[in-house]
């Protein structure tokens, strides 16, 4: 489905529940693809969308740790919900496992042997997994398999 049709048909469930949260989310989201549709003068591929939305999500796990440190509990929750609503516009996460597979496919594809070579893998790695895993996942996962 197209992810503008998507968000619009989102944003009309949202209005008719009248689901404050989700709908001001689905607004943010609806009004950061357009101006990305605008920079970029054509429509969103499907992966564009998606990295738009691991980066959304992104923001927003930053901030909750921000407010976090500021003891405002109140404002992380609201983030926390936030990144959650975005968090169904994503493919299902990949497991652990699926994710060990592909990091050694990839040291294997890129003969790395040490740490030092970490950046090559992950760059064999993060077309692969696209949106449905965290970097910092796979950064952990690729450090653990190198040392």
């Amino acid at each position: 489905m197209d992810p503008k049709a998507k968000v619009k048909g989102d944003l009309v469930q949202a209005m008719k529940a009248k689901d404050t949260e989700r709908l001001s989310v689905i607004r943010m989201l609806q009004a950061e693809l357009q101006k990305r549709e605008i920079d970029k003068r054509a429509p969103l591929s499907e992966d564009e969308f998606l990295k738009m939305v691991a980066t959304l999500i992104k923001q927003r796990r930053e901030s909750e740790e921000a407010f976090k440190k500021g003891a405002r509990e109140d404002l992380a929750a609201k983030e926390n919900r936030e990144a959650e609503l975005l968090q169904t516009y994503l493919p299902p996460q990949l497991s652990d496992e699926e994710l060990e597979s592909i990091v050694v496919s990839a040291i294997s594809e890129v003969g790395a042997t040490s740490v030092k070579e970490m950046g090559k893998v992950m760059q064999a790695v993060m077309p692969k997994v696209a949106a449905r895993a965290d970097g910092k996942r796979i950064n952990k996962i690729v450090q653990s398999k190198l040392t």
